[in-house]
């Protein structure tokens, strides 16, 4: 079952990587003449060993660069079709004993136009920018990419081709050092990687990576160029990056590193309007990190009475008409790294569910045909989310447990790999146990997936309550949950079957997964036209039908859906959706539908803007009963001068019934930053929310009314991503029927230090 209040756009996916590239598009372009000719070119080489030293100030007049590997960002891969780049790219590439060193020469025919800002780090995605993405091992599974843009702000991710949706994650932070400086023609930037950042086979002689020159160059289209040519109807990016040998005799030094952290903070809370603040909950919380790789191929990573704050605010999400819980995305640096290597088809492992951990231990490594992951850490809470049919939740147990992942996977060729995975969670008087198997096959146009899992748990009877109904009062509920999926994409087609069942008595408490219960089968396809030198460029049709069934056999819903959409000038992207469903919820079937459409466009270097507007006939949770429904939603961002950049998303819903108005939403997310320089940075977020309802058209008591806002102020100064000051506060208010006044009600302010140290 779709959540109807799902996000209809992602603003976090637009600033990453736009991947999968094998559907780029092409639009018009005049190309430099001095750009480089993709019929003469050819990427890789051997990468020389470089003699002498090498500032990282963005000048690479350094005599070392002159016995560099020269290369050329010399293909359009999007929106072109491996069309000559509209602008000449030139990459310097060299390594010494202890790191790679790479510098872009990025010219431009008009560099008013270049964009570029002072910001945060992994927030360059919208800018102009050059990097470099390098797939150590050659086994085109994982890869890190690494970016800057011009005036050295960096970004880096983690790219995983294992799992179907090519996934960028950019929590992941590497040392590495970068410099960028505009200029009369364009920009220059230089990059130093130590090969202690990365990891990559061991012993001392030549190797072999994959190596991906690219840059993004944002105009009327948001241009990305490589260094080497990428099919249309290609399906693993990484596969196409050129071949490079060299890196004989690289050193990873000792790759140890020792983070402590110190946590200081007060907060105050009252229960109503005029009363007095109460006692200052204050702590004082020192914590250590420990990161070393024994080998290049292995990472063990500890840490110790942890810092587990979040320096920054979560995303307000409106939690109204939806009876499943929210997602949020988890933050905390330990997590974060090595999250990719714990990836799945079914979402296991959420690690937000180790809510309170004192400790925790974490290997990552890499084998001659795999990869691996475990986790171990103790909680000092245990938080369940309760699942069902038809909603969920989460509850919260007063107890320790223990907490113990492992992930392996084991590539039998290619084109085939397989996995196994296994959650264990104990307490007191509690226990989650779930173990399976995946698989994976991938063949030019075909992918195929599948996973099995079975659970096993224990729970204490204040959980089992909240069982009690269509799942029962099982206290050891076992279970399993499978799924299969076939997809098909070439350059203009594809297509997708799938089908999951996961029983009612299945559990994945330390994982996602918030209904169980049912079955629920799905055919999709689409087609993909390219209009090259059109003003819309690409224009996709997509539509799919599914049904969903309860364990018992009830139709739960049957759903048709289609959308077409087109990317156009300005950047711009729209989007029309429409969507009839049949749909079961307190023992009745529902006629649901609405259409919706979604447009965004960047009018200019400096401005984004997009609206979501949706209306139809859609259900009332609260009230059992349909109704008209709309929704529109105003989203954005903004850039002043270099260093000033503010964000927001406004979301107003309302639902008409029976006459009135039976609730109307608000709530809304706005933020601003002013990165001073690289490294010192003051960011202010403000967030709000409003429901109000008519008791009059429900039979259940509800609120008339209930409204919050919160602000927070951050000001951080970071050396490099473990070595970092922040220091911040917040305060929130709040009132309900019951405080019919706003009032605030908690205040708090921080203060964290953490210094990165490497012996």
């Amino acid at each position: 079952m779709k959540a109807l209040v799902a996000k209809p756009h992602a603003l976090a996916a637009a600033l990453l990587l736009c991947a999968p590239f094998a559907h780029a598009a092409s639009a018009p372009s005049k190309a430099d003449p001095a750009a480089a000719a993709p019929a003469a070119y050819i990427p890789g080489g051997r990468i020389p060993l470089l003699q002498g030293d090498i500032t990282i100030d963005g000048n690479p007049g350094d005599t070392a660069w002159q016995d560099a590997l020269e290369q050329q960002v010399a293909y359009d891969i999007q929106p072109g079709d491996n069309t000559p780049a509209p602008v000449q790219t030139t990459v310097r590439i060299g390594y010494t004993a202890d790191a790679l060193y790479l510098a872009f020469h990025a010219k431009d025919p008009d560099p008013s136009q270049i964009r570029a800002q002072l910001r945060d780090r992994d927030a360059a995605f919208n800018d102009d920018w050059v990097g470099v993405f390098l797939d150590t091992f050659d086994d085109h599974r994982r890869a890190y990419e690494l970016i800057v843009n011009p005036l050295g702000v960096q970004a880096d991710l983690i790219r995983d081709e294992t799992n179907a949706n090519n996934q960028e994650d950019p929590s992941w932070d590497g040392l590495w050092e970068s410099a960028g400086r505009l200029t009369a023609d364009g920009y220059e930037v230089e990059i130093r990687i130590p090969f202690s950042t990365l990891r990559f086979p061991r012993g001392g002689q030549d190797q072999r990576w994959g190596i991906s020159l690219f840059r993004n160059w944002p105009r009327d289209k948001r241009h990305q160029l490589t260094s080497h040519r990428v099919p249309r109807e290609s399906n693993c990016f990484q596969c196409e990056w050129g071949k490079y040998e060299g890196f004989a005799g690289a050193q990873q030094g000792r790759n140890l590193e020792v983070v402590p952290t110190l946590t200081i903070g007060g907060s105050q809370s009252r229960p109503a309007a005029g009363t007095p603040w109460g006692g200052t909950d204050s702590s004082i919380e020192p914590g250590v990190d420990v990161s070393w790789a024994p080998s290049p191929a292995m990472t063990l990573n500890a840490t110790l009475n942890p810092d587990f704050s979040q320096v920054e605010t979560d995303q307000l999400q409106l939690d109204i008409n939806n009876s499943f819980a929210l997602f949020y995305q988890e933050k905390r640096p330990f997590f974060l790294e090595g999250a990719d290597y714990f990836t799945t088809q079914f979402d296991v492992l959420y690690t937000r569910q180790i809510a309170d951990p004192d400790y925790g231990l974490r290997t990552t490594g890499r084998t001659g045909s795999g990869a691996y992951g475990a986790i171990v850490a103790r909680d000092a809470t245990t938080l369940v989310l309760v699942p069902g049919v038809l909603g969920s939740g989460f509850s919260q147990l007063d107890q320790k447990a223990n907490v113990a992942v492992g992930r392996y996977r084991h590539d039998l060729n290619t084109h085939f790999s397989i996995g196994a995975i296994g959650t264990f969670r104990q307490g007191d008087d509690y226990a989650n146990n779930l173990a399976g198997v995946d698989a994976r096959w991938q063949q030019g146009a075909h992918t195929a997936t599948a996973q099995f899992l079975h659970s096993q748990s224990e729970y204490p009877q204040e959980i089992v309550d909240q069982y009690r109904g269509e799942l029962g009062d099982d206290p050891t509920p076992t279970g399993n949950a499978w799924r299969v999926e076939y997809a098909f994409s070439n350059r203009n087609w594809n297509f997708t079957a799938s089908h999951e069942d996961i029983d009612p008595g299945f559990r994945a408490d330390l994982g996602f997964m918030g209904q169980v219960g049912y079955d629920k089968s799905l055919l999709g396809g689409g087609y993909s036209w390219f209009r090259d030198d059109q003003a819309f460029n690409r224009i996709n049709f997509y539509a799919d039908f599914d049904t969903t069934h309860r364990y018992d056999g009830q139709l739960l819903e049957r759903e048709l859906e289609a959308q077409v959409s087109a990317q156009g000038p300005k950047q711009s992207n729209l989007r029309l959706h429409g969507l009839v469903r049949d749909r079961y919820w307190r023992g009745r079937m529902f006629d649901e539908h609405y259409v919706d459409a979604n447009a965004n466009f960047r009018p200019n270097g400096r401005l984004q803007v997009g609206i979501y507007a949706q209306a139809g006939t859609l259900l009332d949770l609260a009230a059992s009963k349909t109704g008209q429904r709309t929704m529109v939603e105003l989203y954005g961002n903004a850039n002043i001068g270099r260093g000033i950049a503010m964000d927001w998303d406004i979301v107003h819903q309302r639902m008409r019934r029976d006459g009135g108005t039976a609730f109307e939403a608000v709530v809304a997310n706005a933020s601003g930053s002013w990165q001073f320089d690289p490294r010192q940075r003051l960011r202010l977020t403000l967030q709000g929310s409003e429901v109000t309802r008519d008791p009059a058209l429900y039979l259940q008591p509800v609120n008339e009314t209930a409204r919050d806002w919160a602000a927070q102020a951050v000001y951080s100064y970071k050396l490099n991503p473990r070595t970092a000051l922040y220091a911040g506060a917040s305060y929130g208010a709040f009132m309900d029927d019951d405080h019919p006044d706003l009032f605030g009600a908690t205040r708090s302010v921080f203060l964290k230090l953490s210094y990165g140290w490497q012996p």
